[in-house]
């Protein structure tokens, strides 16, 4: 099994990676669609007019996740990893304003978003929790080709065939050729023992078999750029996110407060748990404004992977680039696990699967940079997860606000400790890694539907919205 390093940590815009980058990338994937010839256009019919239904999670929470901006971004042929978040409003207003989307390459089709984009509440798609249809229309208004795409999380999309084509994958051994295919904690701990390599050697020279080692390094040290100009763009902002909550960023003054500590050399018995959350805070006051992030798996858990390395650059003398990349290769290869025998969405497992999954990679990543061995990161990766279990995706209004932007902050502590818990241990543990991820798997599969980024129970209906 082999699930790059670039597909766990891809480069996008927020709130959320299942409900703003998949949508946008699904428009971008339908609009090439429409100028292939893989679909039995009529002669002499031409596309004159668009159409777009939102599904299941995406339909309940997709006001307050800005899907529906998305997709309209996304139909005007921007890309989450390219679009600047500061065009998107004016985008969207122009779109709105004359009725019709101009994507490069296409003529303009007419789409109103307030007729042609439909949140269908009553019409689940059965492949996934995150579906939505898009359709190509002529101009008397006949539907020429529709394709349903399934938005999996992560930032992950697929169509319908795709996605039963992965499903029966599953059950097959995988056709990737690399040195070392571990699909589960277990072949890695194996493999790890027979080749005498660290787990981020191991990841290395599965990611060397389709890119250069400078090609890798720099596409790794470009992802923490990215991370990093979140954090500190995080750091600097003020004021109230946008959605109606009335919510204030307070990134920026918990660190400017901390900053004085620092300054003053105050005791304080919590320093290194306020530095995290104010890091892992300002990503996802970042994610829920719109700004730029990385998938660490998800959108909606951006802060805890980016905070825990932060960390280790604040609080390590030894802390350095390749450190780093061994971070990042080491946590996506715990991600890849996660995500190909469990699942890193929020509509399908909940929030365990999202914070969960970034606190298990955190972990993972932070025990390997401080010299664990295999055993060790594997027991850090497994403890964080085991203390996730459970955990519901209850978004207040739908907004990726309360309690995500907390809940990232707690899952890097958590990362942190389970790291030194598993440090101070010798790789001996009672839970396996894969046991915790078929409990989270098995967990997913019986929470009810209202605790999966529906926003229709938990906090998402006990709080009263101001």
């Amino acid at each position: 099994m082999f699930l790059s390093v670039f597909d766990v940590f891809k480069i996008g815009v927020g709130p959320s990676s299942s409900h703003t980058m998949g949508p946008m990338t699904a428009a971008n994937r339908f609009l090439d669609l429409i100028l292939s010839d893989q679909w039995p256009r009529p002669a002499g019919a031409h596309v004159a007019a668009l159409k777009a239904s939102l599904h299941g999670s995406l339909a309940y929470t997709g006001i307050g996740h800005g899907t529906g901006n998305a997709v309209i971004i996304g139909l005007m042929g921007e890309a989450p990893d390219s679009v600047d978040p500061d065009r998107m409003e004016t985008i969207i207003a122009g779109v709105e304003r004359t009725g019709r989307v101009t994507p490069p390459g296409h003529p303009a089709y007419q789409f109103q978003p307030k007729d042609d984009l439909v949140y269908d509440k009553k019409t689940p798609l059965t492949g996934h929790a995150n579906g939505m249809r898009l359709s190509a229309l002529d101009k008397d208004g006949r539907v020429l080709l529709t394709q349903i795409y399934y938005s999996i999380g992560g930032g992950f999309v697929v169509t319908d065939t795709e996605l039963l084509a992965m499903q029966k994958q599953k059950k097959q051994a995988s056709s990737q050729k690399v040195p070392y295919p571990f699909a589960s904690a277990k072949e890695m701990l194996a493999m790890a023992a027979s080749s005498g390599l660290t787990i981020a050697q191991m990841k290395r020279a599965n990611e060397e078999v389709v890119r250069s080692r400078e090609d890798l390094d720099a596409g790794l040290d470009r992802i923490w750029d990215a991370m990093a100009s979140c954090i500190d763009r995080g750091l600097r902002q003020e004021g109230q996110l946008p959605g109606g909550l009335k919510v204030r960023r307070r990134a920026k003054s918990i660190h400017d407060k901390l900053q004085e500590e620092w300054r003053s050399n105050r005791l304080n018995p919590v320093l290194a748990n306020d530095w995290l959350s104010v890091y892992a805070m300002a990503v996802n006051e970042e994610n829920a404004a719109g700004g730029r992030v990385v998938t660490s798996p998800t959108n909606g858990a951006a802060g805890v992977v980016p905070a825990t390395i932060r960390y280790y650059l604040h609080f390590h003398p030894d802390a350095d680039q390749e450190g780093i990349r061994d971070y990042l290769l080491t946590a996506a290869a715990i991600g890849g696990i996660i995500k190909h025998n469990a699942s890193i969405s929020g509509a399908e497992v909940g929030c365990q699967g999202e914070v969960g999954s970034a606190s298990a990679m955190a972990a993972a990543g932070l025990a390997a940079v401080m010299g664990g061995t295999p055993e060790q990161i594997e027991n850090a990766a497994e403890i964080a997860l085991e203390h996730h279990l459970g955990m519901t995706c209850d978004p207040v209004a739908g907004l990726v606000q309360v309690p995500c932007i907390e809940r990232n902050a707690l899952g890097a502590v958590k990362a942190v400790t389970a790291a030194s818990l598993a440090l101070k241990g010798d790789g001996v543990h009672f839970v396996p890694l894969d046991a915790a991820i078929e409990t989270m798997r098995q967990t997913g599969n019986d929470m009810n539907e209202k605790y999966k980024e529906t926003s229709l129970g938990g906090l998402a209906v006990n709080v009263v919205e101001c």
